[in-house]
């Protein structure tokens, strides 16, 4: 075979994977108005099969919070996959060498009480040293505006990269307050982790916090009159906790 067709075959195959590559994206940013440069919707399929399953009404406790965390572990992954990390000495059985460590104080979990205690242990599965905060917050009935009850977070926030975590991004209000909260405490690096979100929580919150990044395991279709998501899986920390 001439150099000129080996060229021609590697021409074709670059092509095909540009168009394929062009495809894929265009599926996983379909909802194209509300996506911006700081959210990301996973595409994996563990993640999608998984919250399959807890979206059915009878799903029980039990599964749902043990999925809850599966997903947030799948999740974390991903997120996590830019920490920094430096060479450190290791001597192995064998002999000393070097090998890349997480560098720095690492991070810290941020739960939005109560439900985003269900995705602690699943993040914590990952990095066991992580510290962990809490952000007590209640949703209006009426409102549907953010009240706060509690605040306590590590003293080295500022030092961490922190991850604000809640099952659902509703109408962002919670959100947004939770991510203001631990900017007030020093954090300067800051994600916020949701497995459902609305595309109206996810445009408010993007766009009131555009130095933060934003992940989602889905964007469902939007809010009732309720602020609810639909089609969405109801109240996750009733269904995390067993309580109506």
């Amino acid at each position: 075979m001439s150099m000129k067709e080996i060229y021609h075959i590697k021409e074709k195959k670059e092509k095909k994977c540009v168009k394929i590559s062009s495809e894929r994206n265009g599926k996983e940013f379909r909802k194209e108005k509300i996506m911006r440069e700081n959210v990301t919707v996973f595409e994996h399929p563990l993640i999608k099969h998984k919250i399959s399953l807890i979206r059915n009404k009878d799903c029980g406790t039990r599964e749902f919070r043990t999925v809850i965390g599966e997903i947030a572990m799948l999740m974390g992954y991903e997120v996590l996959r830019d920490l920094e990390t430096e060479l450190v000495d290791i001597e192995t059985p064998m002999e000393k060498t070097k090998g890349p460590m997480i560098k720095g104080k690492k991070l810290a979990i941020v739960p939005i009480l109560r439900a985003g205690l269900g995705m602690v242990d699943g993040m914590l599965s990952l990095v066991p040293t992580a510290k962990v905060g809490h952000v007590g917050m209640y949703r209006d009935e009426e409102t549907l505006e953010p009240k706060e009850y509690y605040c306590k977070l590590p003293v080295d926030i500022d030092q961490r990269l922190v991850l604000i975590v809640d099952p659902m991004l509703a109408t962002g209000g919670s959100a947004d307050a939770a991510v203001e909260f631990v900017k007030k405490q020093g954090a300067k690096q800051i994600k916020f982790v949701s497995i459902l979100a609305a595309p109206e929580g996810v445009k408010y919150l993007s766009e009131k916090h555009p130095d933060i990044q934003i992940y989602c395991g889905e964007v469902d279709r939007g809010l009732n009159e309720h602020g609810y998501i639909m089609p969405g899986l109801g109240d996750a920390g009733d269904r995390i906790f067993g309580t109506k």
